[in-house]
């Protein structure tokens, strides 16, 4: 049923934002009454997010016995699978080429991990971000095979390297590619190329072009402990705990911002379980400098521990995330999460810089269907974030390009749900418009000469014109249910907490509440609007609208606490900064109710 069939929640046909509100399933409205059966609530989130009925149990309690593929069904894994576990017998000197994201370190040190437990040291390169840019370069390649690596395992990259692989190929060296990222026709020289997105995989294989390089890595690993088992190298060895590498798993993933659904809720779900027995020295560490005092959420991997990783790639040094993820000692895993956490700092005050200066841009895009902004000196390392944010704020795909003095931009770019940018800038690369492109439907990345750039500009925008058209007709938000200010409390979201975890593709429950009136309503921070509702049945809570001070829902509400009823609503979370926990509400949009 298409949701404009559906009825309005609270009769809401355009809020504050813009949007109709609608049930995401069935009507939830529970009124007065608190939420009552929780797990008859967790059924029709589940419900509500495409699961099918009979389909209810593996999804409420998602494992991965329940949820993996036999690695074996996409192309060139046994390939891959049996060229490294040549390689770990013939006790050949073996390098991980990562990425320099939180999916290409945890990628990176998932595999070093296993192959430590396999007996083998194998060594990491990770590229430079502003010296080397994305992806493996043919120079570092030859270099690597010069030094005496007989085999190079590309992760998180390599899926566009043609001209990178050719290289290495003639210099004699062996690239694995493990990679998720939009696939050419015409694939690269490799070994073996692993990548559920390849234009050639098969139904199942393709099913999972969700995951992130880290789930793709995690499949090769089971690939090859299978091999060598059938070649009996466990018999006088104990085989690896693949399981204890899901903590990484977990972060690559969520960090990625990959789809949560399907086989990525049991990585997530099982990784969880694994970061909350501390048992990698590194994971650890990172949590602690995260200043986190109970086990890891999933919102904390996305918020809280991948930006620390990302840090050293964005503004710092580039290996530290795997070196982080990868040590077997403490003190260093200390001072390297400290040092991540300082990086963290420096990027958000950089971040900041840039986007302002970022929009500043926007007043002469409002007809655009993408927003391409650039300018000479912003700081590549956090592009992608500016990105994001601009996306957020005006609801279409956006496009952040820092220029350098040799007259070439390095762009990142984010986009909406129906709108494949990956793809785009793809095609957009084919027909020359761009030195460099790639990436996946919510975000790609591209090199572009200085002088092509209004010409891109004004190419992507009317290539994208339609399918951002559609995407902005009938804006709605979906509602899961709704309660009285009464029903929001610490038990509604322990109950809320039992369908997830929650993440893209997976959306986590909405919650409206009202009518109520603000008792409180002001400004913290840099632009997050804080308040205190009342309702009717005298009941009070908590809430924030993050970075919507200057929005028009902000200033709304900013001007109404002394006036209209309002209609709330958001994610219900816990706060427990005081003597006992309370549930918050953390707003994304309210609607007049008189």
């Amino acid at each position: 049923m298409a949701t404009t069939a559906l009825p309005k929640v609270f009769g809401v046909s355009q809020s504050l934002t813009g949007r109709a509100w609608r049930w995401r399933g069935g009507n939830m409205d529970l009124g007065q009454g608190h939420f009552g059966d929780g797990e008859a609530i967790v059924r029709q989130i589940l419900l509500a997010r495409g699961v099918a009925p009979e389909d209810l149990r593996r999804h409420l309690t998602p494992t991965l016995r329940e949820f993996l593929p036999d690695p074996s069904e996409f192309r060139d894994m046994d390939v891959a699978a049996d060229r490294i576990a040549q390689a770990v017998l013939g006790k050949e000197r073996i390098t991980i080429y990562g990425d320099y994201d939180v999916d290409g370190a945890t990628s990176s040190a998932l595999l070093i991990r296993l192959l430590r437990d396999l007996g083998v040291e194998a060594e990491y390169y990770i590229p430079d971000r502003l010296l080397e840019g994305y992806g493996p370069s043919g120079e570092a390649l030859v270099k690597l095979a010069e030094g005496g690596f007989s085999l190079i395992v590309t992760v998180d990259c390599g899926a566009m390297a043609h001209e990178a692989l050719a290289m290495a190929s003639e210099a004699g060296v062996d690239v694995i590619v493990v990679d998720h990222h939009k696939c050419s026709p015409d694939l690269p020289l490799a070994a073996a190329l692993v990548n559920p997105n390849r234009l050639d995989e098969n139904d199942l294989a393709a099913s999972h072009g969700h995951l992130a390089a880290v789930g793709v890595a995690f499949l090769l690993a089971i690939a090859l402990v299978r091999t060598l088992r059938n070649q009996g190298y466990f018999a006088a060895r104990k085989e690896p705990d693949l399981m204890a590498l899901l903590d990484v798993v977990a972060l690559g993933t969520v960090a990625d911002v990959a789809a949560l659904h399907g086989l990525n809720r049991a990585f997530v779900a099982q990784g969880l379980k694994i970061m909350a027995r501390r048992d990698n020295i590194g994971m650890a560490a990172l949590i602690d400098a995260s200043r986190l005092k109970r086990a890891p959420a999933c919102s904390d991997l996305g918020f809280a521990l991948g930006p620390r990783i990302n840090a050293g790639g964005r503004v710092g040094e580039s290996t530290l995330g795997v070196r982080l993820l990868t040590t077997q000692d403490s003190e260093e895993a200390r001072q390297i999460a400290a040092q991540l956490s300082s990086l963290n700092e420096d990027r958000r005050t950089i971040e900041a810089d840039v986007q302002q200066q970022a929009e500043d841009q926007l007043a002469s895009q409002h007809n655009r269907a993408v927003h391409v902004v650039f300018a000479r000196g912003w700081h590549p390392g956090v592009i992608g974030i500016v990105a994001g944010r601009i996306k957020e704020k005006t609801g279409k795909p956006s496009l952040v390009i820092a220029l350098d003095e040799n007259r070439q931009g390095k762009g990142s770019g984010r986009s909406i749900p129906g709108v494949d940018l990956g793809a785009a800038i793809i095609r957009a690369r084919e027909e020359g418009l761009l030195v460099k492109g790639g990436g996946h439907a919510m975000a790609a990345g591209l090199t572009v000469a200085e002088d092509r750039l209004e010409a891109f500009s004004d190419w992507i925008d009317a290539h994208l014109e339609g399918p951002v058209s559609r995407a902005g007709e009938n804006r709605e938000m979906l509602v899961d249910l709704a309660v009285a200010p009464g029903g929001l409390t610490p038990e509604l979201v322990e109950a809320l907490e039992a369908g997830g975890p929650y993440g893209v593709g997976w959306p986590g429950p909405r919650v409206a509440v009202g009518p109520v009136r603000l008792v409180k309503c002001d400004v913290v921070g840099t632009d997050h609007v804080r308040l205190i509702a009342s309702g009717d049945d005298g009941k009070s809570f908590k809430g924030i609208a993050f970075r919507a001070a200057e929005s028009d829902m902000g200033q709304a509400l900013l001007h109404a606490s002394k006036g209209r009823r309002l209609w709330l609503a958001g994610r219900v979370k816990i706060d427990d900064w005081g003597s006992r926990p309370q549930a918050e509400l953390h707003l994304e949009d309210a609607a007049f109710a008189d």
